[in-house]
């Protein structure tokens, strides 16, 4: 019946598809995410090949920068000598990072955020910040104004952040095999029968 269905090559959105929203299947995979930048970017921008991280919403490319040269008399001078360097790196790649980002957000319908590390510095440039809709009961919004009045974090917001980082260092091996087990089942799915 014509107006019913979905149009070919309609992608579900990410509001009210399956248990806690989208799944995971609506996107295309980022799995050669890091391939594809080694292949894509100029000669000499880095040095070796940069760290490449996916998300639902993000891939950040970060790069290591060619050692400063000279002699630097104090470690102040030095993280201000690669603050530098990461700006001009930044300034100097501006138009092709963004030439670049537009090919890999139509590749992986996912934005792209960039990154430079010289030395002991290491700068993000324009990252996405994605508010996280969730309801706390009051046991944990305790937890999260003991971190804001220790000082740990400037708000609940950056509290959760920070207890997210923490569990992410001292879970990376469950969560590595839970991704494992999701990508599985994604498979599965994109196997199985079309209803």
């Amino acid at each position: 019946m014509v107006g019913r269905g979905r149009p070919h090559g309609f992608r579900p959105g990410g509001r009210g598809h399956g248990r806690g929203g989208w799944q995971q299947a609506d996107l295309p995979a980022a799995d050669d995410a890091a391939a594809w930048f080694s292949g894509r970017l100029p000669e000499g921008w880095f040095i070796g090949s940069p760290t490449v991280t996916a998300d639902r919403e993000e891939i950040i490319v970060l790069g290591e920068l060619a050692a400063l040269e000279g002699d630097i008399e104090d470690d102040a001078a030095r993280s201000a000598a690669e603050a530098g360097r990461i700006a001009r790196f930044r300034e100097d790649t501006r138009e092709e990072r963004i030439e670049i980002a537009r090919q890999a957000e139509h590749r992986y319908r996912r934005k792209v955020a960039w990154g430079a590390r010289l030395g002991g510095t290491e700068e993000l440039f324009t990252t996405v910040s994605v508010p996280v809709m969730t309801r706390l009961r009051q046991p944990e919004r305790l937890v999260l104004d003991t971190l804001v009045d220790a000082g740990v974090a400037r708000s609940r917001s950056e509290a959760l952040a920070w207890a997210v980082r923490l569990v992410g260092e001292h879970a990376q091996e469950w969560l590595e095999e839970l991704k494992q087990a999701m990508a599985t089942v994604d498979d599965l799915r994109a196997r199985g029968p079309e209803l």
